[in-house]
């Protein structure tokens, strides 16, 4: 009974994400502030406003709580959990967790046009083409920002949200 116990709390605490993901959820929700769509984004003005996961899921259920009754600019937030970049289509924001550098690079090129944020944490990002990419300098959360690859898919990033950012420059990496 004892091992049963306790291999429910062990399961338990793998369901809890870490400290930085947490805060990198809260950050994927806070995008929703500071991002403007095109009105062609949305299917209606009542539409959601979806924020995928593709590949590994690292917050746990914490996204859906942080997103749970909020609303911007009338289109309730939702969480989608995707399966492959076909599904990831269907989001606005999309945080891409996965391991295999090729397979994240196809990834960013299946949506790269799209009216779709790109987000990771994973170090080549921005290099590849991704929107915004989460990472810890100093015990912070910090952002670089591909601001080529947002125009691009026609979204505009607030000026507030680009203060806080790293500006990817393309030239000045190669």
């Amino acid at each position: 009974m004892l091992v049963m116990m306790l291999a429910g709390c062990l399961r338990l605490q793998a369901q809890v994400p870490s400290r930085e993901n947490q805060v990198k959820a809260v950050f994927l929700y806070n995008f929703t502030q500071f991002v403007e769509w095109p009105a062609a984004a949305f299917d209606s003005g009542a539409a959601p406003l979806v924020i995928g996961v593709l590949g590994k899921n690292p917050f746990g259920n914490f996204l859906e709580q942080t997103v749970a009754g909020e609303q911007v600019n009338g289109h309730p937030v939702t969480v989608h959990y995707c399966n492959n970049e076909q599904e990831a289509l269907s989001c606005h924001i999309v945080f891409i967790n996965i391991d295999d550098a090729k397979k994240r690079k196809q990834v960013i090129q299946a949506l790269k046009g799209k009216n779709i944020l790109t987000v990771s944490d994973a170090p080549d990002f921005a290099r590849l083409g991704g929107m915004i990419r989460l990472f810890t300098q100093v015990n912070k959360i910090r952002l670089q920002v591909n601001l080529d690859a947002s125009k691009e898919s026609e979204l505009v990033l607030s000026s507030k949200l680009l203060k806080l950012a790293d500006i990817y420059d393309r030239v000045k990496s190669n």
